[in-house]
């Protein structure tokens, strides 16, 4: 893990490792209460964070000199949209923030909708909502591959050739997949 500025103390191993144990000594509190707006908000708020980049292409007005004009909302001040001008720098380096780690996942299931007994676990929750529990059989048949599966969810094909639309695409061969990523440089002196 990197630290900087204010964390860059605890860069150095050992002081990380007393910060993570004082922080294991201090008993947590979690305090939640019911949204104010009922559980569609929640979902759309915390929906704009899972599966969205850090700032979207029409919130930029414009890049001139080496300064990034964007728009943001001062929630602070009742939602309120403003403007603010950054060093390219600067936008850089709070846009990188929201970049995840190589080997990090944005989405994390824990609870019931972790993959040990994530079914178990959602049958208990509908029966308890009193939904209906749906047909567990009724997934593919072990006859049909992907591309018939994505056929039936969306009425496209895999097998049509995305360029002319007429031929058929046919595997003719799969490649083993190379155990390093990066190709080889050949010294060929």
């Amino acid at each position: 893990m990197r630290f900087f500025a204010a964390l860059e103390p605890i860069r150095e191993r050992l002081a990380f490792a007393q910060l993570l144990s004082r922080a294991k000594a201090l008993e947590w509190v979690v305090y939640a209460k019911r949204p104010f707006a009922g559980p569609q908000q929640v979902l759309d708020y915390v929906g704009r964070y899972t599966h969205r980049v850090a700032i979207s292409n029409n919130r930029l007005l414009d890049i001139d000199n080496d300064q990034v004009r964007f728009q943001w909302k001062d929630y602070r001040d009742g939602g309120q949209g403003k403007t603010m001008t950054l060093s390219a720098n600067e936008f850089i380096r709070r846009f990188l923030l929201h970049v995840l780690p190589n080997g990090f996942q944005r989405i994390r299931y824990y609870g019931f909708l972790g993959n040990r007994y994530r079914q178990e676990k959602l049958n208990q929750c509908r029966r308890l909502l009193g939904m209906q529990i749906p047909d567990q059989h009724r997934g593919p048949s072990p006859e049909q591959d992907y591309r018939d599966r994505y056929e039936d969810l969306t009425g496209g094909s895999l097998r049509q050739c995305p360029q002319c639309q007429g031929g058929r695409m046919v595997v003719v061969a799969i490649l083993p997949r190379s155990p390093c990523h990066s190709p080889r440089m050949v010294d060929s002196s």
